[in-house]
């Protein structure tokens, strides 16, 4: 049986002050409450105080999720904008100082404070987390197995991480680099079986190193809640279309190689050395420098990958309705990444005679302005 392929999307977002355009270290503490009340069980804290996470409910359709996406950025934009405040859509913040952020005080942040020290409190970072609905256990390792190999891809697509403390770090996704601080990130290894994969969770249970699977935190995994499996490699795109076109093309790659195994076909296994090689690229280059295609033996620009990924899953786009969202990615090629953007943004105010600091507002005020588009028209 086909599996169900259902789609779920989670946003994580920074809260910032609209005057100051700094981080806020402690919102309102009615401003969860608010937003809560408004989408009961699709509103949480996360780690930090200054972020805010929203996660859609299982969706059937592409259409269905991009509303629901829209109606929770719209919820809390709008509640934001009471208490003087704005989220944005980007995995860093343009110049804010990790320092003083305070986590959330909840046992499970408190824990993990505890366990990870500093590392944990320069977490000041964002992603977009993407649940397909697989039921089968076995199939759900083996498409895992399978699909790492696109991660690159796709991170490539969704980069908004260039700046960290008022500084172009020279990466598209910086974000990973503060995320590789922490154990048990990265490319997951390559299983055998889902019971393969249990036993080597089960180890690290068993001596007290992790209480479940939802401590592995890799690029993707088996959902240890959900009968998924979660993309996690990808920065959060700022523009909503850009969140539903990489969904779009996430679910499209799985659905491609299961039909592949339909046919006794799997896509060629390569090691994690490799893999992560053009993870690394993407991390530093984004759509700019190209990924190795491997099968070749070469350097292969962005553009090309992306043309052969749209024709390799042709047929499941179409399958899923979604023709129009997976061709959207020529769209980011041809106007950038949020990452491209800020950083044009800050060089461009620079030239026009800003200091730094104007100039890094202007990012912020970008970011601001650029999370809102689409949203009213979708909610």
């Amino acid at each position: 049986m086909e599996p169900s392929f259902t789609l779920g999307l989670e946003e994580e977002y920074l809260l910032v002050d609209r005057a100051t355009r700094d981080i806020v270290t402690s919102p309102p503490e009615d401003m969860l409450e608010a937003c809560q009340a408004q989408a009961p069980g699709r509103i949480h804290p996360e780690f930090l105080r200054c972020q805010i996470e929203v996660g859609t409910p299982v969706c059937s359709t592409l259409a269905e999720a991009r509303t629901e996406l829209a109606s929770l950025r719209s919820i809390v934009a709008g509640v934001a904008d009471r208490h003087g405040l704005a989220p944005i859509a980007a995995s860093t913040h343009p110049f804010a100082a990790w320092e003083p952020q305070k986590h959330t005080n909840r046992d499970r942040y408190n824990m993990l404070a505890r366990d990870l020290g500093a590392p944990a409190r320069r977490l000041m970072i964002c992603g977009m987390h993407v649940h397909i609905g697989i039921e089968d256990d076995d199939l759900r390792i083996d498409l895992m197995n399978q699909v790492r190999y696109f991660l690159p891809h796709l991170l490539a697509l969704s980069t908004s991480s260039p700046f960290w403390r008022g500084r172009d770090m020279e990466r598209r996704s910086y974000r990973l680099s503060v995320w590789h601080e922490l154990p048990r990130t990265g490319m997951p290894a390559s299983f055998q079986s889902f019971g393969e994969y249990q036993s080597h969770v089960g180890a690290l249970v068993n001596a007290g190193v992790i209480e479940d699977a939802t401590k592995l935190w890799w690029d993707i995994r088996p959902s240890a809640r959900f009968p998924t499996l979660e993309m996690r490699i990808t920065d959060i795109c700022t523009r909503l279309d850009d969140a539903v076109t990489v969904a779009a093309l996430y679910r499209c790659l799985l659905r491609m190689l299961w039909r592949l195994k339909l046919r006794n076909v799997t896509w060629r296994p390569y090691k994690n050395m490799l893999i992560e090689e053009n993870r690394w690229r993407a991390q530093r280059y984004g759509l700019d420098s190209g990924l190795v295609d491997f099968g070749q033996g070469r350097i292969v620009p962005y553009p090309d990958l992306l043309e052969e990924i749209i024709d390799l899953t042709r047929e499941d786009a179409a399958h899923f309705g979604c023709t129009a969202e997976v061709e959207r990615a020529r769209d980011i090629l041809a106007r950038g990444t949020s990452a491209h953007r800020q950083v044009a943004i800050y060089q461009e105010a620079l030239e026009n005679g800003a200091t730094g600091w104007e100039a890094l507002h202007k990012v912020v005020d970008w970011l601001a302005e650029e999370t809102m588009v689409g949203v009213q028209e979708a909610a």
